[in-house]
């Protein structure tokens, strides 16, 4: 995300996937790398700690990507119960990992 231009960078609303069947949203209800704030988040696994090196895994970044923040990923923090998302966020996540 720091690998953006800025003149990407979008604003506004618009059909996520631009599927004209799902509710326009704006930049910050979707996943788009031309954010305004060129951050993203990410959970990972610290494998070692050498000073201020840290080896880890599952790390969704690219090779030199600056890190600004660290935090521990608590179990209470994550949703429990029913999570309410839009019908366009379920239909776009089925298979989305295959």
């Amino acid at each position: 995300m720091d690998r953006v231009d800025l003149p990407k960078s979008e604003s506004g609303a618009r059909h996520p996937r631009n599927n004209p069947e799902w509710t326009k949203v704006g930049i910050f209800a979707r996943r788009g790398k031309n954010r305004a704030n060129q951050i993203g988040l990410t959970i990972y696994r610290i494998l070692k700690i050498d000073g201020l090196a840290l080896d880890v895994e599952g790390l969704d970044a690219v090779d030199g990507t600056p890190v600004l923040d660290i935090k521990p990923w608590v179990a209470e923090f994550a949703p429990r119960g029913e999570v309410f998302q839009p019908k366009w966020m379920t239909e776009h996540m089925q298979g989305y990992w295959r």
